[in-house]
């Protein structure tokens, strides 16, 4: 039952809901007493012959008022006690949204999709239903029960009563040991339901390269094995879960057998009556249910601490990146400068960035070119603060970068990376994303300045297209404008089009730059590019190498340099030649 301490902070804050319900239900299990003493003395009446139809008939109405009032009183503890479990899983879940917000890259880079889904679904329902049903059939075992051995002590024979419920000690032995079981497997069941959850969120995400490769066979069966996992996984919980009703039965129809078998006796003792005997088995009759319960409420309770511990796990996962105290709620703006002597990424021992040092004017483009893994990127995610831990100082205006709430200095960029991610709504949803109130005039200005406003007018239904699930329906060079566009909604001080231009042909990559030129005289834009045309305009252009500066200044400083920037732009030069039909 440690469950049920462990949820206390909820209990709390829903007591009077809680009390009520309980309440309720004490009523329901004294009101369920009336029926069994009530048949016991009209079975007495018509065994002495008797009995008269006014007594008949009072005893009926009492009866029929005692089932009106559990008819109330039910629908009111079902409202009070699995509408408090629902408002339980609503909270549980916005923590955990809330929490998967707040956590860093590192974090995603650890979990996996799939594993998270299930706990914001699959474990989730455990725990509601631990604070509803688990709730309801703890104190409707226990009061019922009470209520009903009670009654058979003290208003029909004691002596009966103990001896009936000897065998019950057998059960609670029996149904403690089945309930460790329960939570051990039932962990484990949960784990194979992400790993599956996991499997086919992949799957379905990277169908295209699945069938790309032909791999559609390989994929299935990798399904199919881990789908029987899950099913053998819950098979070793369902064997312990069938053993808790034959268990109960048997202990059932011991405590029935001794009942008559002693009832008996007592009768021809002259110690109870015969309606005593069928009032005492109705009464056993109702502690049916409180014993079912009870082994009900094992595969409950088990159920849910095994789903609230993985939750907990989760929510206890330290936020790496955080607000500092006293942090500055004011948008940054101003010159950028960077300083960083050394970072390594989370968990890499590799150092990613070395001895990075510049200053980027307030208004001024910055160029940043360099092979792949060369750390362009990096230099863009610990400015953007999704990356800490590094050795340095990284100044926006007069603060430091980690002196400005995280939202506030998230609010003055607009960030277009490499991995385009549209949503699953219409292309004037994507591009509005960052400024929901945005007139269609002002949707249709940045698609403009991204020069995708034509081919969006050319869509079926224009800026109401749905694009599909992550702009599964549009080309490459398409969801990188509507990026470009969204960025641009924003009207951020600073811009980053992190490779963000590389699937557009030179004209159109052009004309983009050309309007932001134009547009954005007094804003910043960061550029990092394989593709030199994208920043040889830059008013400082940076090449970067295994993580650290190799060259630094204008595009015409570069090429009077004569080094690694004028390699790659003669080499680029060539292949456009090449490519035109030229020759050397």
């Amino acid at each position: 039952m440690k469950v049920f301490l462990e949820l206390g902070w909820y209990f709390k804050q829903r007591k009077k809901q809680y009390l009520f319900g309980i309440l309720m239900l004490l009523f329901v299990a004294f009101l369920q007493l009336f029926p069994p003493k009530i048949i016991g003395l009209v079975v007495d009446e018509i065994h002495e012959g008797t009995l008269t139809s006014e007594f008949l008939i009072k005893w009926l109405a009492i009866l029929a008022a005692a089932a009106l009032g559990m008819y109330v009183l039910r629908y009111y503890w079902r409202i009070m006690i699995f509408g408090s479990s629902i408002y339980l899983a609503r909270l549980l879940r916005e923590k955990l949204f809330h929490h998967f917000t707040k956590m860093a890259p590192s974090f995603y880079q650890k979990k996996r999709v799939g594993d998270l889904m299930a706990h914001a679904t699959n474990d989730l329902s455990a725990v509601q239903q631990t604070a509803g049903s688990g709730v309801l059939t703890l104190v409707d075992s226990l009061a019922t029960g009470g209520f009903v051995i009670a009654a058979m002590a003290f208003t029909i024979n004691w002596k009966l009563t103990i001896i009936a419920l000897l065998p019950l000690p057998l059960m609670a032995i029996s149904t403690s040991y089945y309930g460790k079981l329960l939570h051990q497997r039932f962990r484990f069941a949960q784990e194979a339901f992400s790993n599956l959850n996991d499997k086919a969120q992949e799957s379905i995400s990277g169908v295209k390269v699945i069938k790309t490769f032909g791999q559609e066979k390989e994929d299935t069966d990798d399904f199919v094995h881990l789908s029987k996992e899950v099913v053998d996984k819950n098979m070793h919980v369902a064997k312990v879960d069938s053993l808790f009703d034959p268990t109960i039965s048997l202990v059932v129809g011991m405590c029935f057998f001794l009942s008559i078998v002693f009832g008996t006796r007592f009768i021809l003792a002259e110690e109870m009556s015969v309606g005593d005997l069928f009032a005492f088995t109705s009464y056993l009759g109702l502690l049916v249910w409180p014993m079912l319960a009870f082994g009900w409420l094992f595969n409950i309770v088990e159920r849910g601490r095994a789903s609230y511990d993985r939750i907990r796990n989760i929510l206890e996962e330290e936020i790496e990146i955080d607000d500092h105290v006293g942090a500055l709620e004011i948008k940054p703006a101003g010159d950028i400068h960077f300083d960083i002597e050394q970072f390594k990424f989370t968990g890499d021992d590799r150092v990613a960035l070395r001895d990075i040092h510049f200053t980027l004017k307030q208004g001024e483009t910055l160029g940043i070119v360099g092979k792949t893994g060369s750390g362009k990127t990096a230099i863009l995610k610990l400015l953007m603060r999704e990356f800490e831990g590094y050795q340095g100082r990284i100044m926006y205006g007069n603060h430091s970068i980690d002196a400005y709430k995280k939202r506030n200095l998230r609010e003055a960029i607009g960030y277009v990376p490499q991995d385009h991610f549209l949503f699953s709504t219409t292309v004037a949803g994507n591009i509005a994303f960052a400024n929901a109130g945005a007139t269609m005039e002002e949707v249709y200005e940045a698609a403009k300045l991204a020069n995708i406003h034509e081919d969006i007018l050319q869509f079926t239904d224009g800026y109401n297209t749905i694009v599909g699930e992550r702009g599964v329906s549009l080309s490459g060079g398409q969801k990188q404008r509507i990026s470009i566009a969204r960025a641009l909604m924003m009207k951020p001080e600073l811009l980053i089009l992190d490779d963000s231009l590389s699937a557009v042909d030179a004209r159109t990559e052009e004309a983009i730059l050309e309007a932001l030129k134009k547009n954005r005289t007094d804003e910043t834009t960061i550029i990092t590019s394989h593709r030199l045309s994208a920043i040889q305009h830059a008013h400082q252009i940076i090449v970067m190498d295994e993580g650290t500066i190799l060259e630094k200044g204008t595009h015409e400083e570069l090429m009077r340099l004569k080094g690694m920037y004028y390699e790659m732009y003669q080499l680029q030069q060539l292949e456009t030649l090449v490519e035109k039909g030229g020759s050397v």
